[in-house]
C-alpha cells in the first residue's frame, strides 16, 4: 500500500474509525499524521474529550503506518501492546495526531504517536504501541 492516502483513508469505513472520523492527513517512510474534528459523541459524560477518542486516534495513526510501512512479503500487523499517557483535553475543534517508527524489525514496529489540539498546539496525550508483523501461513 505504501504512502496512497486516498488508500489510506478508505481503510476508516464501515469500521470505528471512520465513526469517528479519522482522516489520514499525511503520510510517509516511518511517519504518519492523522486527524479528528471533535462532536459530541467524541466527549465523556463529564464533557471533556473521552480517552477512548484520544487513544483510538493514536493507535490508528500507527496502525495505518504500520500497514505503510510493511516489511517485504508482509501482509498485515495485529497491536500486541498499547499505553497512552494524558496530559490535556479538548471540548470543541480538532485533535492531531503526529506518529513515527522508532523500531522497524522484521516480526515486530514499535511506534510513539503525539496527540495535540490543532487550535493551540498544545499535547494531549503521548503513546506507543507495539504492532506485531503478520506474514503468509506457509
Amino acid at each position: 500500500m505504501k504512502f496512497d492516502l486516498e488508500q489510506l483513508n478508505q481503510l476508516t469505513h464501515n469500521n470505528l474509525t471512520g465513526h469517528l472520523g479519522v482522516r489520514v492527513t499525511a503520510a510517509s517512510a516511518g511517519e504518519l499524521q492523522a486527524e479528528i474534528d471533535i462532536v459530541q459523541h467524541h466527549l465523556a459524560p463529564n464533557g471533556y474529550l473521552h480517552a477512548g477518542t484520544v487513544v483510538t486516534l493514536a493507535d490508528t495513526a500507527c496502525g495505518f503506518g504500520c500497514i505503510a510501512n510493511l516489511p517485504e512479503g508482509a501482509q498485515n500487523f495485529t497491536t500486541i501492546e498499547l499505553k497512552s499517557n494524558h496530559l490535556g483535553t479538548a471540548r470543541e475543534g480538532t485533535i492531531a495526531v503526529s506518529a513515527r517508527m522508532v523500531h522497524a524489525g522484521r516480526t515486530t514496529q514499535v511506534w510513539d504517536a503525539t496527540v495535540t489540539n490543532k487550535a493551540n498546539g498544545k499535547t494531549i496525550a503521548l503513546f506507543r504501541c507495539t504492532q506485531m508483523i503478520l506474514y503468509p501461513k506457509g
